[in-house]
């Protein structure tokens, strides 16, 4: 079984391929990232899915599908604030 100190290492590595192949990158703080992801983790856990943690879940898996991170959010805020909602991802 993994622990949870490799769960967060496994989904660092994700996002940051995710991130580079998209035009941007992992926020470098990596307290900040590391508090994301185990937010990830823990609504993993609790709904079954990685959601962001930084948005409501309503229960309604056609609406909450769309804050499955990478949430449908992430490109236009990183694009209009230079980082997305959570501050996981940033220009």
């Amino acid at each position: 079984m993994i622990n949870m100190d490799e769960k967060i290492k496994k989904l660092i590595k994700e996002y940051e391929k995710y991130a580079e192949e998209n035009g941007f990158r992992l926020n470098p703080n990596k307290k900040v990232v590391e508090q994301v992801i185990k937010g990830l983790l823990k609504n993993e856990e609790k709904f079954g899915e990685k959601y962001c943690p930084c948005r409501r879940v309503q229960g309604i898996p056609e609406k909450d599908k769309g804050i499955i991170c990478p949430c449908v959010f992430h490109k236009k805020e990183i694009e209009e604030q230079g980082h997305c909602h959570c501050l996981l991802y940033v220009k």
